[in-house]
């Protein structure tokens, strides 16, 4: 009995987890019943699939053809929505995964593939991620001046994005901040996230310019809806230290790799270097952008550990990310 007493008051010790998140879409119940609503002209247009997939045991794949126009509004799509209470003053981070099939068409016009719309019935949304040619970008307010944004378009694997965003269409309080496949790419830029009197929703799937000829296909997995970070990117463990250094002539092209350039102010040091582009993009260069819209785990538990040993039940507890299938 004293034992067990001793064992029920470790149980009541705090834990380092996951919190609930607000809302997924990770399609493990094997349909589309998570989401609100659809916008397709057909059921084989949004598809959950066994393959491929970036964590469980299904995904999202979407088709768009030439003419797809279930909403009768501009260009072709099939998507999926979800009303997740993005009011004014709200803050959330999303995840996600995405992958563009090998043969998703490179064409000199836009293709979104994850988009918050404003509850009104026409213009383009307040934030939006699209392809134009080879590059994927990230827009707000709908202007060609607010590309905040972009990176080489990657098509045959899995590319992770966390989103970090504060709703408003006050300058001074709505932010994004962006990591994309694990690193963060865009630190918190202050901007209109909004429209004025105004609520967003998400919708994602494949929405593009109607003259795009050739099939599209696009795969989602894993949407998250959440309050914090380590609900959406688990706290990333120590790594053991390396075995001592043995002494030997360094290569010939040893040091550290030259810096990165960059088409904008560098990144600040907990920023990693990518090909990403980053700030406001010259909007010049990418005139004819999206005109959008309706219309147009914690580390190990030590303590717990030495707990246990005491009690001499050695038992040994670990916390880890799942490794998630790469395709």
């Amino acid at each position: 009995m004293k034992r067990f007493g001793s064992v029920a008051l470790l149980m009541t010790l705090p834990l380092t987890a996951l919190a609930s998140p607000v809302w997924k879409a990770d399609y493990e119940t094997g349909n589309l019943s998570q989401w609100s609503g659809r916008e397709s002209v057909a059921s084989d247009r949004l598809q959950v699939v066994t393959s491929p997939t970036r964590e469980g045991k299904y995904a999202l794949k979407v088709t768009v053809k030439k003419g797809d126009d279930p909403i009768n509004a501009s260009g072709n799509r099939n998507e999926l929505f979800h009303f997740g209470n993005e009011t004014e003053g709200s803050e959330y981070y999303y995840k996600w995964s995405t992958q563009f099939a090998s043969d998703f068409p490179s064409v000199n016009t836009w293709q979104l593939f994850t988009q918050w719309h404003h509850d009104g019935s026409n213009g383009s949304p307040p934030l939006e991620f699209y392809v134009r040619g080879e590059r994927i970008y990230l827009r707000l307010e709908g202007r060609d001046d607010r590309i905040v944004w972009n990176t080489p378009l990657v098509r045959g694997q899995w590319l992770d994005f966390v989103l970090h965003v504060k709703w408003s269409s006050d300058p001074n309080i709505g932010f994004v901040e962006l990591y994309y496949n694990g690193q963060l790419v865009l630190p918190r830029m202050h901007s209109p996230t909004m429209f004025q009197g105004m609520q967003n929703y998400l919708k994602q799937g494949l929405y593009r310019d109607e003259s795009v000829n050739p099939d599209g296909v696009v795969y989602h997995d894993g949407m998250v809806q959440a309050t914090s970070l380590e609900d959406v990117m688990p706290t990333k463990t120590t790594p053991p230290p390396p075995p001592p250094a043995v002494a030997t002539q360094p290569p010939a092209n040893s040091g550290p790799p030259a810096p990165a350039t960059s088409t904008s102010e560098p990144p600040s040091p907990s920023v990693a270097a990518t090909p990403d582009t980053v700030g406001v993009v010259d909007p010049n260069a990418l005139a004819g952008q999206p005109s959008g819209g309706c219309s147009a785990a914690g580390g190990p538990l030590g303590g717990l550990g030495l707990l246990f040993s005491v009690l001499g039940f050695g038992v040994r507890a670990a916390f880890g990310r799942r490794s998630a299938k790469r395709d």
